[in-house]
């Protein structure tokens, strides 16, 4: 699940960036509104957390902007307390309405929530939660992954990681996207992260099974996909 942060003060946007990421969103940031509406008009989200106090543009114009073409769930975070501009973000077309400061544990909440409303009205089935290829299933809401009717004991990041995967399955994802998409770092050849992360992941989501999923592509990455014998 893609979200988009949309807040000039660099301290909290680092640690939006960085809650977020530890719960296994993959997370961009704009630090002023006109860019946080070209990413929002560019990107494909599936949540945007849009400050009001933002400068070139404030959160009620990007919100009135994005509001003419797209229906993005948008969660407003503001230190006004006021409740004529609770009711003004409500009206103009946001879903949800968090005051500064907030407890990580609700504003997380409210994403959760936010997402999963989002998808229901997306797709009455909620198919748009699951994402499948064999026996594998992963249910996005519930953050859960099973393969052959086994649940597979993730971490955070191996989530994130089987989610980008799954999600573009069929492609070869080099090193450097994994990089940039899971760990939102710049890739390092010195570094083993993305080679140490997908043994451990081929460990749960492979080894026990006879059919593979998880292929190396020599001198491009790694994919996802299923494979005659």
């Amino acid at each position: 699940m893609k979200v988009l942060v949309i807040e000039d003060e660099p301290k909290l946007a680092d640690y939006l960036r960085k809650a977020l990421s530890e719960s296994s969103y993959v997370v961009d940031v704009a630090n002023d509104g006109a860019t946080g509406l070209h990413f929002a008009r560019e990107g494909q989200y599936d949540l945007i957390l849009l400050d009001v106090m933002l400068p070139v543009v404030d959160g009620f114009g990007v919100l009135n902007e994005l509001r003419k073409s797209n229906q993005v769930p948008v969660l407003m975070l503001t230190a006004r307390d006021r409740i004529e501009d609770r009711v003004r973000g409500l009206q103009d077309g946001a879903d949800d309405y968090l005051g500064k400061p907030f407890a990580l544990s609700e504003l997380l909440a409210r994403v959760q929530a936010l997402m999963r409303r989002g998808a229901l009205s997306a797709s009455p089935a909620a198919e748009l939660n699951m994402l499948r290829l064999e026996d594998l299933e992963l249910d996005l809401m519930r953050r859960r992954a099973t393969r052959g009717g086994l649940r597979l004991e993730l971490t955070a990041k191996e989530f994130t990681l089987l989610t980008l995967l799954l999600r573009r399955q069929g492609e070869a994802l080099s090193r450097t996207v994994l990089a940039e998409q899971v760990w939102d770092m710049n890739f390092d050849s010195n570094t083993n992260v993305v080679e140490v992360a997908v043994r451990r992941l081929r460990g749960k989501l492979d080894d026990p099974f006879d059919r593979k999923l998880l292929h190396t592509v020599r001198g491009m990455g790694y994919v996802l996909e299923s494979r005659e014998e």
